[in-house]
């Protein structure tokens, strides 16, 4: 069964000794950002500020703040409900490897897996907890423990929202988690990027002329696995909303907003409902983000909020990028990993792939490969270059499949000693993370592909390419029954 909502989560990790609640009073202005750091970064708990305060306005906050709630491998397989994420890539195995039955005997057996799969499509409820309160006038995001996460940052700003639009042109729905800095009680920043699905949808309302405004409803707080579904990066005709409902194995349930015409989680503990409108645009930032450093001062749509609903007793979520790693990265692993299958799928040489998070995801890209023809590592590249999921990757290193690519000793070792730098690295043009802080342009730049495999006299290398040092296996048994009488005292 899934979790019901965040609390049967929190309830959870709780039993399992992964979160820890803080009973002492702490400032959300950088307090809570530095205690959530070096716990982060310490593979320590989730945590629970019971009383979040803010000094700047003499105010302790009756609502508490979670935050790192994702922050280790641990947690995000509890939060799938599996021993390990290798079992839940099984399950999307699975679903790829359906082909169309042949047969009546075919068919019949098929039933089963299409009924299981139209199970998760999510459903609407008349009622649900998001809404046990339902404020239209004198509401205030001043009541909410929304964080300064540092020292530069422009303002507080809400980390983990699931913000929920539809697109003006096809009806289809977009859920993303994008940052929203507090500029008063009732409006915020919304800091789409540029390839985001929720600017492309106020792109395409802003082409169609001015001083019209578009919904928006942006829930804090769900199950952990509705909430993840923001972060995905799905293709644009794939509603979060029902590939959450396939991690949980159950469909997640909306409800209708009150003053949007926009569905969300009936299980949320709050939910801001309003509209972006296209002639209010403003400058946001700067915000101390995930590359470790500050993204500088940029204009983006305002967020008008014109309704809050929410539980009588809601749990404030939250979340904090920086330096790697912290929490961002194992919610990046785990997108890594549910995402390999789909990768293999488009090009199926991959072996396997990894983004280490000195790399913070887009920077650096390792992928192994079965190698069966001269040039196929170039050809790997530019296919990557070409998935929504991997367009930015600035750097792409491809092995061999031999090569363990979360092993960063290995891969440094082996893809230095495998090039030679003017044959086997290749530089592109292309679209850049609208975060890149180095590249020429914003949101345009060069990427590095890298060919690390082992060179076929295909490819022009006509020299013997040596053996890699092994020792034999006899002598390692031999020394293994030494070992002992050594006493060396480094292994047994």
């Amino acid at each position: 069964m899934a979790y019901k909502d965040l609390r049967e989560f929190v309830a959870r990790l709780e039993v399992e000794k992964e979160l820890r609640r803080i009973d002492v009073e702490v400032d959300v202005d950088l307090e809570i950002t530095e205690i959530t750091d070096r716990v982060s970064k310490g593979g320590g708990p989730a945590l629970w500020f019971q009383k979040p305060r803010s000094a700047r306005d003499g105010v302790t906050y009756a609502m508490p703040l979670l935050i790192n709630l994702l922050g280790s491998r641990r947690r995000v397989e509890l939060a799938l409900e599996a021993a390990s994420l290798q079992d839940v890539v099984r399950r999307i195995e699975d679903l790829l490897e359906m082909r169309p039955p042949e047969g009546l005997f075919e068919k019949v057996r098929l039933l089963p897996k299409l009924a299981e799969l139209g199970s998760y499509f999510p459903k609407t409820v008349k009622s649900g907890p998001a809404q046990e309160v339902i404020e239209r006038e004198n509401f205030s995001l001043a009541h909410f423990p929304v964080m300064k996460c540092w020292p530069q940052d422009g303002g507080r700003f809400i980390t983990f929202p699931m913000v929920i639009t539809r697109s003006p042109k096809t009806g289809r729905r977009n859920v993303g988690c994008y940052r929203m800095q507090v500029y008063d009680e009732r409006t915020t920043g919304m800091h789409w990027q540029v390839h985001k699905g929720g600017a492309e949808h106020f792109r395409w309302l802003e082409r169609q002329g001015k001083g019209r405004r578009m919904d928006i409803a942006v829930a804090i707080g769900s199950d952990p696995l509705t909430m993840l579904a923001g972060v995905l990066p799905l293709p644009e005709d794939v509603d979060e909303f029902l590939f959450a409902g396939f991690l949980r194995q159950e469909p997640v349930e909306l409800i209708k907003c009150q003053s949007v015409d926009l569905e969300v989680p009936a299980n949320a503990e709050i939910v801001l409902e309003g509209y972006v409108d296209l002639d209010d645009i403003r400058v946001e930032g700067p915000f101390g983000d995930h590359t470790g450093y500050y993204s500088l001062e940029d204009k983006f749509p305002a967020f008008h909020i014109t309704c809050i609903t929410r539980r009588k007793d809601p749990l404030y979520v939250s979340t904090i990028v920086g330096p790697p790693p912290m929490e961002d990265y194992w919610m990046g692993y785990a997108v890594e990993r549910l995402f390999l299958p789909l990768l293999r799928k488009q090009i199926s040489e991959v072996v396997d792939m990894h983004m280490p998070p000195e790399g913070i995801f887009h920077n650096l890209m390792i992928v192994s490969i079965r190698k069966s023809y001269p040039g196929q590592a170039r050809k790997v590249m530019n296919a990557l270059w070409g998935l929504p999921g991997a367009m930015f990757s600035k750097c792409l290193v491809v092995v061999d499949q031999d090569v363990d690519v979360h092993n960063m000793r290995e891969v440094t070792w082996k893809a230095l000693t495998h090039i030679d730098p003017e044959r086997d690295i290749q530089f592109v043009l292309g679209p850049v993370d609208q975060l890149e802080h180095a590249s020429r342009l914003p949101n345009f730049g060069s990427k590095m592909g890298v060919d690390a495999t082992r060179k076929w006299p295909s490819e022009g290398f006509n020299r013997p390419w040596p053996d890699e040092i092994v020792m034999d296996e006899e002598t390692k048994k031999k020394v293994d029954a030494l070992w002992p009488r050594l006493r060396l005292g480094l292994r047994d």
